[in-house]
């Protein structure tokens, strides 16, 4: 019982850690901005991790994986379980301290493929920790599947082929796309809102400064507030969250309007996508006026989407001899859209058709 028990508890850690690296592997640079979220000031306020994420999340996501296989394959058990231990808990913790500081909404376990909430993730990490555990406690009963040259070859291969994948989705586009701006989606639909869509309920909250201190009221509270106390700021405190579209913060924005609906409506158009130009890949930008004037004389209607600021975007324009606008929106929503800076998206009438990497130009077909 003991034996089947921990073979079983075996089967599923190491599948489940497999599956939740090759996920992310499949899109590590999404995995970062996840960790940056955590690096950031409203959560561990570690900024210097912050440009290492990329580095740190293509080590977490490899180990994921090839800790995995190495549990299945039954190699170095000791060492395999113990590093599993110690991951399922700085996991379980970081899960734990999203889920009751309300600080990161979606812990990004499972990437973009399948969204978990922060509690969601924090008891999956718990039923982990169990199953590891039972590993921990029987781990004289993990015997390797082959002998140690094998095991030590097929360990390898899988360090490799995890490492070839974490060079080819860097360099071209993530395997499969999970994103709601993936190709064949349509922009506006991903926008609307259905008629019967469950509404979020919103508390508002005020703040007053009583006595040198900061204090929340409700609104069944404000007959509390004692006399002299000076009022703060005003919050909206959600309740109850409400229904939120797959695509809720994409914008085209330019001198203060939003010009999304007008180019949504352009039966060819193409957009260069780069949240940041200051960080943008300079040969990725420099391949574009001429992709510019090879669609324009194709019919293309031809912009940029950016989040950088107005003094950047005329910096950039002026080093490259760009001539076309660039239009505003969000970082998040760009980084959404796209994780090469700068990639290329072909519209259809708002239907995305096509999305490369700066670095396969070569592939679009206009």
């Amino acid at each position: 019982m003991k034996n089947s028990i921990t073979q079983f508890s075996r089967i599923f850690v190491g599948i489940l850690f497999i599956i939740s690296g090759l996920i992310k592997l499949n899109d590590p640079v999404g995995f970062s901005y996840k960790l940056a979220e955590y690096f950031g000031e409203p959560v561990f306020n570690m900024p210097f991790f912050v440009p290492f994420s990329l580095a740190i999340a293509l080590f977490l996501v490899i180990l994921e994986v090839v800790l995995g296989f190495m549990l299945l394959i039954g190699y170095k058990s000791k060492f395999t379980i113990w590093s599993l231990l110690l991951l399922i808990v700085m996991f379980t913790f970081l899960t734990f301290y999203s889920a009751y500081f309300d600080v990161v909404k979606d812990c990004g376990c499972f990437g973009d493929a399948l969204k978990l909430t922060p509690w969601q993730s924090f008891t999956k990490d718990i039923i982990l920790l169990f199953f590891i555990l039972i590993l921990f406690l029987n781990k004289k009963l993990i015997k390797p599947l082959f002998n140690n040259t094998i095991q030590n070859i097929l360990v390898f291969i899988s360090f490799a082929l995890c490492v070839f994948m974490a060079y080819w989705v860097l360099n071209h586009l993530p395997l499969k796309d999970f994103r709601p701006y993936k190709v064949g989606n349509n922009i506006q639909k991903g926008m609307r809102i259905p008629d019967n869509a469950p509404k979020s309920v919103v508390e508002m909250i005020f703040i007053y400064k009583v006595n040198g201190v900061e204090k929340e009221y409700s609104e069944k509270d404000l007959m509390k507030i004692p006399t002299g106390a000076t009022f703060v700021d005003r919050k909206d405190k959600v309740i109850v969250e409400g229904y939120v579209p797959p695509i809720h913060d994409f914008a085209m924005e330019k001198d203060g309007s939003d010009y999304k609906e007008e180019f949504l409506d352009e039966p060819k158009l193409l957009l260069f996508v780069s949240y940041d130009l200051a960080i943008a890949d300079k040969e990725g930008l420099s391949k574009l006026e001429k992709l510019k004037e090879t669609a324009a004389s194709k019919g293309y209607k031809v912009i940029g989407m950016t989040a950088s600021l107005p003094e950047q975007i005329a910096k950039t324009k002026k080093e490259y001899g760009y001539t076309f606008d660039f239009y505003f929106c969000d970082a998040i929503a760009l980084k959404t859209i796209e994780r090469a800076n700068p990639s290329i998206v072909v519209l259809e009438k708002g239907t995305i058709k096509q999305k490369v990497h700066y670095n396969d130009i070569q592939d679009l077909k206009l």
